[in-house]
């Protein structure tokens, strides 16, 4: 009685410049897939911010035409038939009552820019990247 050999077929092990090779082509492929997914909602996101800036541009137009009459009405009260400042005086203290607001306004902005600090700490840690790459972390 012949007894018959196993014909199992050898597994075959992969190599390690496949496996580089493979693991090099997963990344490629997972960052490729990545950038699509980023510019998929990055379209998304610009379609809709584009529809909100316009809407606040059409805000902000309808807020000014609303700024100007009531400058006029504020002006006419002042005036107040006549019998208040004449009415070059009205729309004058009108116009000093904006000159001293954007003064005050400008002066809070220019206090509040000299907070403004560098990230720090994101740019300590981006410093860090290329040594955690490199396996010097």
């Amino acid at each position: 009685m012949v007894v018959g050999m196993a014909t199992d077929p050898i597994a075959e092990e992969p190599t390690i410049g496949r496996l580089i090779k493979d693991a090099q082509s997963d990344i490629s492929i997972l960052v490729r897939k990545e950038i699509e997914l980023a510019k998929s909602e990055l379209k998304v996101s610009v379609t809709a911010g584009g529809t909100g800036v316009a809407l606040l541009g059409v805000a902000a137009f309808l807020l000014l035409l609303a700024l100007i009459m009531f400058s006029v009405a504020l002006a006419y009260f002042i005036h107040w038939n006549g019998e208040g400042l004449d009415l070059q005086w009205a729309f004058l203290c009108v116009v000093g009552i904006y000159v001293l607001l954007a003064a005050l306004v400008g002066f809070i902005g220019v206090r509040r820019f000299k907070k403004v600090r560098a990230p720090e700490r994101a740019i300590n840690q981006g410093r860090e990247i290329p040594k955690a790459l490199k396996g010097q972390a």
